[in-house]
């Protein structure tokens, strides 16, 4: 490979995409690659998700679109080869069928070979793209990017072995990967708090138990707000339940915002919005647990944010997170079980779980499973064939065994 042409997407105060071209950074001039890092425009300078969801719905378009342009025009003045790659962070990018326009008229020899990433879309039945209804549309252009990516030589970069299944299920021949999780930067991370030294003590912290995924339907936070509801039938010991939220509590369905504020003017839930990172990251360096219910999220920067900061998790054994967290059953509750949920929940409520960092470590390598496929060294994380659910029974890490 000559030069890696990097496609980022925009940046968010309340998403992690602020540092998520960072975290590549670090990695990408470690292993002394030379990176364009194509720019894109932004609609305005708020950073801020107005419509939509996972990004703003006219903010991604903006963004994506001018960043196209400014490959293509590369490309006409031949500062992109066919020995370069392109590396789009989201296989959702406007504007990514002028690829297909213009590669099946130049010389093959010119044709850069093109990498994805795919973070779910029209494959998860969970996805938003069903709630909002895009899925039909959804689907055929992810059927156009795995025609291109194919035809470049390039490859779908899986997040795990159960979307890898949906793939194959939905058809798609382009070469797949398994790079086994999210883009992190734990160093980053740690840096935002003032370093590893300054990880608050497990027994120091307050009684909290947060909530940190987006409020939307998919996320389910209606489970999340049943718990708190058991949990105080159950009990009388003091525990704070929060919400963390990077802009303005909002949901694509208003009620689960409604219940929310009921609940924090009854004085069972605090509500912290509008968070910056640096915030949100104190918080969770004064949180014992980190509770998600999501009926779709493939894997989550959540889990490693948390396990990066002393901070207990708790997850669905639903899609990836059984592979996430190593078939961990005390870290793993059975999906839409209250009841084990709680259980689980009051345990680590007590004590820092004895596998703390393992899964931050590993996401942490992430971005280096990436270099090495694109390099052609990394082929233990090839999924060809049908033989993709061979590999979910495989240890991610050494997990620490404790004696019964």
């Amino acid at each position: 490979m000559r030069k890696l042409f990097y496609m980022g997407l925009e940046s968010y105060e309340a998403r992690y995409t602020l540092q998520l071209t960072e975290w590549n950074r670090r990695v990408f001039e470690r292993r002394g690659l030379d990176v364009v890092y194509v720019p894109g425009s932004t609609l305005d300078n708020t950073k801020a998700i107005s419509v939509g969801q996972v990004l703003d719905a006219h903010g991604r378009s903006y963004f994506a679109m001018s960043q196209m342009m400014n490959l293509v025009q590369m490309m006409r003045e031949g500062a992109v080869t066919g020995e370069d790659v392109v590396y789009f962070e989201d296989m959702f990018q406007p504007g990514f069928e002028s690829l297909g326009y213009i590669m099946n008229q130049i010389p093959r020899e010119q044709c850069p070979r093109i990498f994805v990433r795919c973070l779910a879309q029209a494959i998860d039945p969970d996805d938003f793209v069903h709630v909002w209804g895009l899925q039909k549309w959804m689907s055929l252009y992810e059927q156009m990017v795995n025609e291109m990516v194919a035809f470049s030589g390039g490859a779908v970069l899986a997040t795990n072995e159960e979307m890898v299944a949906h793939m194959r299920i939905a058809g798609w021949t382009a070469p797949i990967y398994n790079i086994s999780g999210l883009a992190f930067g734990k160093e980053e991370v740690l840096e935002r708090i003032g370093g590893a030294a300054k990880i608050k003590d497990f027994g120091l912290r307050s009684r909290r138990v947060g909530f940190a995924a987006r409020f939307d339907q998919e996320k389910q936070p209606g489970f999340f707000m049943d718990l708190i509801e058991m949990y105080h039938q159950l009990t009388s010991e003091p525990c704070e339940f929060a919400i963390y939220s990077g802009g303005p509590l909002r949901s694509n369905n208003p009620e689960y915002v409604e219940r929310a504020r009921r609940m924090e003017a009854e004085g069972t839930l605090k509500i912290y919005d509008n968070l910056k990172k640096d915030d949100y990251y104190a918080l969770l360096n004064d949180t014992r647990v980190l509770f998600n219910c999501a009926l779709q999220d493939w894997v989550s920067n959540t889990v490693s944010e948390a396990d990066t900061l002393g901070c207990n998790v708790l997850y669905p054994a639903y899609r990836s997170f059984p592979e996430t967290f190593a078939n961990d059953p005390n870290r793993l509750y059975v999906p839409w079980s209250i009841d084990d949920a709680y259980h689980k929940m009051q345990n680590l409520l007590r004590e820092p779980h004895h596998n703390m960092g393992l899964i931050s470590d590993w996401n942490n390598a992430t971005v280096d499973r990436i270099v090495d496929i694109i390099l052609g060294q990394g082929e233990q994380w090839n999924r060809a064939g049908n033989r993709y659910r061979d590999h979910v029974a495989h240890e991610k890490y050494q997990v620490v065994k404790i004696e019964e």
